[in-house]
């Protein structure tokens, strides 16, 4: 592989602290451009379409396989590729995170109008939702339990913030994803003809006996908030997760996934 004769070092370097700079949401989104690091994150990035700008490689790290497959895979696709000190390229990762190499890529569309739906489509939507880490496992839960969407409402965070894409394992490239706010949101379901189902810590059916078939989005709030107003109109079915112990709710990402899974059951149950 060719690069440039001499690796960066410096972490003074112009072109370094320009991509260092996206670690900061305000960057991110003034600039279009994402950070990705991780060889199987990179790797469903590039599979899901994401354009990528520039990678940054430890060149001492190119006698593993892995790592010198994604720079090729990237070379090809005529990605330029820079070469830098270890050092520099590990401050590139989430929490610092050592992986070798480190993708700036041109962030993925979340508008409204590119997603589309099946015959009996499960959506997921996330209301005020802060904290990446809870996004990146929610989406993470959809990609496993086959949701076809998940819709980001009045989120409180960027669904590419480099923790929501560690903690979804790179899923968050796969599953469609679109950001709105909470009327959009709303008026969306509405126009695809979606049954809603809200979780509520003291909502007014088990989970379980609730109909979580058809066309359905399942609504979830943060913690700390729960929903708005805008999910408690007459067409909303309040549902809770029984709590056995001495504690009043779960983790959202916990509730996404008992909820999605109920509905993978009952829906391969009606088949």
């Amino acid at each position: 592989m060719e690069f440039q004769q001499r690796p960066i070092s410096s972490s003074h370097n112009p072109r370094f602290r320009a991509v260092l700079a996206l670690q900061n949401g305000r960057q991110r989104r003034q600039s279009g451009r994402i950070l990705i690091d991780g060889i199987r994150e990179i790797g469903r990035a590039i599979d899901s379409g994401v354009h990528p700008d520039e990678a940054w490689v430890d060149p001492e790290r190119l006698d593993d396989t892995a790592i010198a497959a994604v720079v090729e895979r990237l070379r090809t696709a005529g990605c330029p590729v820079i070469e830098a000190d270890g050092r520099l390229v590990g401050r590139l990762g989430y929490g610092q995170r050592d992986t070798g190499v480190v993708l700036v890529a041109r962030t993925p569309d979340v508008r409204f109008d590119r997603l589309s739906l099946p015959a009996d489509p499960l959506v997921v939507i996330l209301e005020g939702v802060e904290k990446p880490g809870n996004l990146g496992a929610v989406v993470r839960t959809a990609d496993a339990a086959g949701v076809t969407a998940v819709v980001l409402a009045d989120g409180g965070t960027d669904p590419f913030n480099p923790n929501a894409i560690r903690a979804s394992l790179g899923t968050v490239f796969v599953v469609p994803l679109a950001v709105a706010s909470s009327g959009e949101a709303l008026e969306w379901v509405h126009q695809q003809s979606l049954r809603i189902v809200a979780a509520h810590v003291d909502g007014v059916l088990d989970h379980t006996a609730a109909d979580l078939t058809g066309r359905l989005a399942i609504v979830l709030g943060s913690e700390v908030g729960g929903l708005s107003a805008a999910w408690a109109s007459g067409d909303v079915t309040s549902v809770r997760v029984p709590m056995l112990g001495i504690g009043d709710s779960l983790n959202v990402s916990a509730t996404a996934a008992v909820l999605s899974y109920e509905a993978v059951r009952q829906r391969r149950a009606s088949q």
